[in-house]
């Protein structure tokens, strides 16, 4: 099948080589085209150092010839932007995945979504799970979730990416497995916040715990299905990113926890990580349906307001009694 990978960052690289070692002819777009330069000879030294990568592939700086004739795109660029590269992609007849983890602040909407407003629905699926680029892209044994509402979609997407060390598990639930996949960023950066605080396990099992049922409530509101958020997408990747120190959104979590401020996060980091958008357009929209999002609002507080982490942490812990939900 041939295909293009929308997007060269580190995610867009990794799936292109799982793809190009499947035996598909892949087509890599950027829009950087030094970016693209680089992947040519073989190196992506910006997003996956030190990673050797093939060199018999294309890359296309020409975003409507590398698109032209594909029976399948992979959208791997930033959530910001997706509106206005889905725009481009009116009526054409490919199999979409978006591999995306974010959600609209204007609409509120995720990016199938956004896809689905150019095509047809049966043609867009979603893949997301506990996966970091430099592993995938090393063979380092990985399980994601392919999401589809067309079971025959989901079949071939996971055909294509299905490796020995790569293994897909298909889902009907595409909102569940997108509303997994962008919240546990949010979450990411609230357990990088503990560890800047220098507090123990106990903390960090507690919170993961609860915002697992935060991200519950969330994605049920918006349409998910409850126990898809027990999966891959949900528990699978919130545990990824919480816990390791290769991700950005704990990174980001742990510098604010010993005292940085955002501004100079910012100064530090060009691209911030995911999450940072995404804690905005996940309060606003929790906000406008009335889901009690505790965790949520604090990392919001946190990253917009300005407010102190042992604060955050005092008001959290200081909330009314509850039963466990």
């Amino acid at each position: 099948m041939k295909i293009t990978v929308i997007g060269g960052g580190a995610w867009g690289t990794a799936l292109a080589k799982v793809l190009h070692e499947n035996g598909h002819p892949v087509t890599i777009w950027d829009i950087n085209p030094k970016t693209l330069q680089e992947i040519q000879s073989g190196r992506n030294e910006r997003y996956l150092p030190g990673v050797p990568l093939p060199s018999a592939w294309r890359v296309e700086p020409d975003f409507d010839v590398a698109v032209e004739g594909r029976e399948c795109l992979i959208l791997a660029i930033p959530s910001q932007g997706f509106r206005a590269v889905a725009g481009k992609l009116k009526g054409h007849r490919a199999i979409m995945v978006s591999v995306t983890k974010g959600i609209e602040f204007e609409t509120g909407e995720t990016m199938s979504r956004i896809l689905c407003e150019q095509v047809q629905a049966e043609r867009v699926a979603v893949l997301s799970g506990p996966s970091f680029a430099r592993e995938v892209a090393l063979g380092i044994p990985t399980m994601v979730a392919c999401a589809c509402e067309n079971p025959d979609t989901a079949r071939v997407v996971q055909g294509l990416f299905h490796r020995p060390e790569f293994r897909i598990y298909r889902s009907a639930d595409v909102l569940g497995v997108e509303y997994g996949g962008a919240l546990k960023n949010i979450i990411a950066i609230a357990a990088g916040v503990s560890d800047g605080l220098g507090y123990g396990d106990n903390t960090k099992a507690g919170l993961v715990t609860r915002s697992l049922s935060e991200m519950r409530r969330f994605g049920v509101a918006c349409g998910a299905r409850p126990e898809t958020f027990a999966g891959l997408s949900g528990l699978g990747d919130l545990m990824l990113t919480c816990f390791s120190r290769q991700s950005r959104n704990r990174e980001l979590g742990e510098r604010l926890g010993r005292g940085e401020t955002m501004e100079a996060i910012q100064a530090s980091r060009p691209k911030l990580a995911e999450g940072y958008p995404t804690a905005r357009s996940a309060y606003r929209l929790a906000r406008q349906l009335s889901i009690p999002t505790p965790i949520l609002d604090e990392v919001h507080a946190l990253l917009y307001e300005g407010k102190e982490p042992k604060e955050a942490v005092r008001d959290l812990i200081s909330r009314e009694f509850k039963a466990e939900d």
